[in-house]
C-alpha cells in the first residue's frame, strides 16, 4: 500500500501529524508513507523513520512570485514528482482550499482514495470548500487536540482504532557540537511569538532568567525574527550569563532543543518539538487554548496558562525547578 500525506505548514502542525505516521505503520508495516511538506521543513520530517520519501512545496515562496518563468517551473518539477506514484491513499489533514487542491494533483491506484476532515475542530483554519476534494471525510469532536485528530483521520480511513500515547517516532539530529552550544547543561527560552497576544511579558521572562542563572543554569535565546532578536538581547542584559543565540537552521534547532536540560516556551512550533522528544518541556499558554496543543503525553511535559490566562510567574519557576530536580 502506498500512502500520501498533504501536511504543508506550519511547524508546530506539521510536528503534531507525526503520531498518525506511527500509527499507520504500527498497523501496516509494509506501506509506503510519503509526505508533501513546505521546504523549510523538510529535514525535520526526515528525521521520521517511517516517512519514506520526502515531496518538498514552496507554497509560501511560491506566492510571493506567482507568474515568474523560474516559479511556474518550480510548479511544474512539484507536480511531476507528485505524480510519480500511484497512491493507495491521500490525506490532507490541514483542511484548507490550497492543501486539498495539492491532495487533488496527485495520482491515486485503482481503487484509491482522497481523505480529509469533515469539519472544523474549534479556533482552525478548516476550509469546508476542501470536502469537495475528497472521496471520504472524517467527522472529528470540536475539541479535538491536534495530535489526536490526525490519528482520528488515519484510523477512520484504514479501519483501526486509536490507542496508546502518541509516538512521535522521531530520530535524533545527527550529533555534533557548534560554538554556541555550552559545554554543560542548559535551559532554553523560546520567548518569541508571531502573535504578540500569544506573548509572556518580558520582566517576567527575566526575573525567571535570573532565578535559574542564580542556580547555575545557563539561558539560552534563540530567535527567528529582527525583532525576536531584538527582544532576546533586552533580555539577556537582564539575566545574568545569557546567550543570544545566532540564527540557527532547522536541524541545529531541533539539536538545541533536543539536547536541552529544559526547554521553556510559547505555543511555537520549536517548543512543541521539545515536547515531541520528550524533553523536561514547560509551555506557557497565553492566548491560544491549551486542549488544542498541550503535551499531555509525558509526565517531563507542564502546560500552564490558558487561553486569557497567563501564567503566574511563581507557577513557571516552581515547575522549572521540579523538572531540574
Amino acid at each position: 500500500m502506498k500512502i500520501l500525506i498533504v501536511r504543508v505548514s506550519s511547524l508546530g502542525d506539521v510536528v503534531h501529524n507525526m503520531p498518525m505516521v506511527a500509527d499507520i505503520h504500527r498497523h501496516f508495516p509494509a506501506a509506503q508513507i510519503d509526505w508533501v511538506v513546505e521546504e523549510a521543513y523538510t529535514s525535520l520530517v526526515g528525521l521520521n523513520g517511517y516517512v519514506h520519501s520526502i515531496i518538498p512545496i514552496a507554497l509560501r515562496r511560491w506566492r510571493k512570485t506567482l507568474f515568474s518563468a523560474a516559479t511556474r517551473a518550480e510548479i511544474g518539477a512539484f507536480r511531476r514528482k507528485l505524480r510519480c506514484e500511484r497512491y493507495d491513499l491521500v490525506f490532507d489533514t490541514q483542511g484548507l482550499l490550497k492543501t486539498s487542491v495539492v491532495m487533488r494533483m496527485a495520482r491515486l491506484a485503482p481503487q484509491g482514495r482522497r481523505i480529509g476532515l469533515a469539519n472544523a475542530t474549534e479556533g482552525s483554519g478548516y476550509e469546508p470548500v476542501s470536502r469537495i476534494f475528497h472521496d471520504q471525510s472524517i467527522p472529528v469532536g470540536l475539541y479535538t487536540h491536534a495530535v489526536t485528530r490526525a490519528r482520528l483521520v488515519a484510523a477512520g480511513a484504514l479501519g483501526y482504532q486509536m490507542e496508546g500515547q502518541p509516538d512521535f517516532a522521531l530520530r535524533p539530529p545527527e550529533p555534533a557540537r557548534w560554538d554556541w552550544m555550552p559545554g554543560q547543561p542548559y535551559v532554553v527560552f523560546f520567548h518569541g511569538t508571531a502573535r504578540a497576544a500569544k506573548q509572556w511579558p518580558q520582566d517576567r521572562w527575566i526575573r525567571l532568567g535570573q532565578a535559574l542563572a542564580a542556580r547555575g543554569m545557563p539561558i539560552l535565546l534563540p530567535w527567528g525574527s529582527a525583532k525576536e532578536q531584538q527582544a532576546a538581547h533586552q533580555l539577556a542584559a537582564g539575566i545574568p550569563g545569557a546567550t543570544v543565540l545566532p540564527a540557527l537552521p532547522m536541524m541545529q534547532a531541533v539539536a538545541l532543543v533536543q539536547q536541552a536540560r529544559l526547554v521553556i516556551g510559547l505555543d511555537t512550533g520549536l517548543t512543541h518539538i521539545a515536547a515531541a522528544y520528550g524533553r523536561p518541556t514547560i509551555e506557557l499558554y497565553c492566548d491560544s487554548p491549551r486542549w488544542k496543543t498541550e503535551g499531555n503525553w509525558s509526565s517531563s511535559i507542564r502546560n500552564l496558562g490558558d487561553l486569557g490566562k497567563p501564567p503566574a510567574e511563581d507557577e513557571v519557576l516552581q515547575a522549572a525547578l521540579d523538572l531540574l530536580a
